[in-house]
């Protein structure tokens, strides 16, 4: 098969190879909508924002027109998980019923890979001499001798959280005190050039913006050069975006570099135990630093605690023990690479620490300053410089590699606008599409207000909420999300449901996420409570889940650093951050949490919108306008006939036997 000879409707139509070839693929027009879109984007270099409701293929929609365009792409996904998906099975596929051999690579950051000189170091750590990560270290040691990739996605049998995978995976760091010849040994080096050579590399959002960020500042590049990048997932962009084009300061990195300065000391410096001596005051520093905060995990403003006695007594020691640390480095310089990468990490960690010392409010930042902020954990920290707009600096590196950009997610406009979107990434000039779900709301779907409950700033309203849709819970027979917007809520809910609900209850950080979601779909009755994780790239199909309840219009928190100092930068140049900002912010949250519910054609649901607003206030239609058109109701008898329905239905397509 010539590809070039066939159009884009032909590849995705009825006749053409992937109905041919594929079991169960059946062409729809949305799908083809969006990918002759996204074919003419190809082939004129422009630039695409397409919103693609759940159920059109979207993946197939933009992987057809890449593959035939003949020209090099990247594909950004929003998550690992969805990477590696895109790579491992929609990606062969596809390759297999077009009958092409094309080059195609997986590319992940640094973190994923395993660091075979890093593994040989923490199996000599005695901070990793306790059993479990001794059982962890066995099982990484028999890996690392089998596998050809490196990608830690490969074992299963250690958690994606445990702590052994900070001291063996590859970090820039420390990568760069190895010599050239090593490379021939390292996974980061040969997943790259791999990536080099294939006609479509598959990435994240987190690698591509890491990408841009280093070419904006001219420091060389991760990826390749391509002729057309495709962006899914694209709402999380801005976020992702913001984090790369600022800066942070870890107590991660700090401790990460105190031991590698041990570490060199010991092997290329063991005339100088005051090198040791100041790496461990280093560590030191770190803790005063963290406990200058206070015992409980925070976030807020840097100019909030800028000033307190003990934080800026603490900042100031930190300060001079990189300063010290730094001197006797710089007496050692030429001695060995591993001290002279110290060296240049401790440079770059001061700059960053020393950016805190005096900082402005965050009204008084500017359009393109940054917001100061800070986060404190259980026993760790992270100083954060964040971009007020991103859309300068993202639209720059955009510029600056001409191609075309193909943006898609189900959830980028606001009630039919994608102005928000578009405005955040700095795209003034982009054709734009909206293709609507194919999957039958109006008669699978039915929306369930709750009449007379008080505002959602009520004392009482999280378990006023949870009263008024138990009769929901028990027309559905479980089966139900319910997302809240805050750990507090779903904690005062759960206390509530726990002995009125006969249902077995799934809890957010009670299970990690993915045995959660196997509990919720084996148990079939299960009421699953969940935060923000749970509102988006989560795929529960058929009867388990028939029901998602949402506790509050998804507003953030306008006590957020990051937020407050956009509200007020936008306040200060006259315009309205509310709706501007916080409304098209909430509706694309909410758009995706509704998403959760009906992910196939024949899926069957009810959505409950607890919160009064929605009627209440006059922005209210503007959520409801931005979601799939289904029908609305206030009556509790409405929603039991809907479900005394889907049994009907659902008895009537059970197969007859003897």
């Amino acid at each position: 098969m010539i590809l070039s000879d066939l159009s884009i409707e032909d590849l995705l139509g009825f006749d053409g190879p992937l109905a041919q070839h594929l079991p169960g693929f059946a062409p729809r027009e949305e799908q083809l909508h969006l990918a002759s879109a996204v074919h003419d984007a190809m082939q004129k270099s422009s630039v695409l924002v397409g919103e693609a409701g759940t159920g059109i293929g979207k993946t197939f929609a933009y992987l057809v027109p890449a593959i035939e365009s003949g020209k090099r792409v990247i594909v950004s996904t929003g998550t690992r998980h969805l990477q590696d998906q895109l790579f491992h099975t929609d990606l062969p596929v596809i390759k297999r019923a077009l009958g092409t051999s094309l080059k195609a690579s997986l590319l992940k950051g640094r973190a994923n890979y395993l660091c075979r000189h890093r593994l040989i170091r923490a199996a000599r750590n005695p901070a990793l001499r306790d059993a479990k990560n001794q059982e962890y270290l066995a099982v990484l040691m028999d890996w690392s001798r089998s596998t050809e990739l490196g990608d830690i996605a490969e074992v299963l049998a250690i958690p994606e959280d445990a702590m052994i995978w900070s001291y063996i995976t590859s970090n820039a760091e420390f990568c760069s005190e190895h010599e050239f010849e090593d490379q021939k040994d390292c996974f980061v080096f040969e997943a790259r050039k791999r990536a080099q050579a294939s006609d479509i590399v598959v990435v994240n959002h987190h690698l591509l913006c890491a990408d841009l960020a280093l070419k904006d500042e001219g420091y060389g590049e991760l990826l390749p050069s391509a002729n057309a990048f495709v962006i899914d997932e694209a709402h999380q962009l801005p976020e992702v975006a913001a984090n790369f084009f600022g800066r942070k300061l870890t107590s991660r990195q700090l401790n990460d570099l105190a031991q590698d300065i041990i570490g060199e000391q010991l092997r290329e410096a063991s005339d100088m135990p005051e090198l040791r001596e100041a790496a461990m005051r280093l560590e030191e520093s770190v803790r005063h630093f963290r406990l200058a905060f206070g015992v409980d995990p925070t976030r807020d403003a840097w100019v909030a605690v800028a000033e307190q006695a003990g934080i800026e007594r603490e900042h100031e020691r930190l300060d001079r023990t990189l300063d010290v640390l730094g001197d006797i480095l710089e007496s050692v310089s030429g001695r060995a690479k591993g001290l002279e990468s110290c060296r240049k990490r401790v440079v770059e960690q001061r700059r960053i620490l020393q950016a805190f010392s005096k900082v402005d409010a965050p009204e008084e930042t500017g359009e393109n300053g940054y917001i100061h902020w800070f986060e404190t954990y259980r026993s760790g920290f992270s100083l954060n410089m964040t971009p007020i707009n991103v859309a300068e600096p993202f639209r720059k590196a955009m510029d600056a590699m001409p191609a075309s950009w193909i943006f898609t997610s189900a959830t980028l406009a606001v009630g039919g606008d994608f102005s928000h979107f578009k405005s955040r990434l700095g795209l003034t000039s982009a054709e734009e599409l909206q293709v609507d779900s194919p999957f039958d709301y109006t008669n699978h779907a039915l929306m369930y207000l709750p009449q007379n409950l008080p505002e959602p700033s009520s004392p009482r309203y999280t378990e006023l909420a949870m009263e008024a849709v138990l009769p929901v819970i028990k027309a559905s027979a479980g089966r139900c999300f319910v997302l809240f917007t805050s750990y507090r809520a779903l904690h005062v809910a759960e206390k509530f449901l726990a002995t009125r609900i006969p249902y077995p209850i799934l809890t957010q950080g009670k299970q990690p996420k993915r045995e959660l979601l196997e509990a919720f779909q084996s148990v079939g009755n299960a009421v699953l409570l969940g935060t923000s994780s749970f509102w988006e790239g989560v795929d529960v199909r058929g009867e388990a889940l028939s029901c998602v309840i949402i506790d509050k219009l998804p507003f953030g928190s306008p006590g957020d650093p990051v937020m407050s100092a956009r509200i007020s930068n936008m306040q200060r140049s006259g315009g309205n951050p509310f709706f501007e900002y916080q409304l098209p912010q909430a509706a694309i949250s909410l758009k995706q949490g509704v998403g959760r519910l009906i992910r196939d054609v024949t899926d069957r649901g009810v959505l409950v919108l607890c919160d009064p607003r929605i009627e209440s206030k006059p922005y209210g239609r503007i959520f409801i306008d931005s979601l799939p058109p289904m029908p609305i109701t206030r009556d509790i008898e409405e929603v039991e006939d809907f479900y005394r329905r889907e049994r009907e239905e659902l008895r009537d397509e059970e197969p007859v036997t003897d």
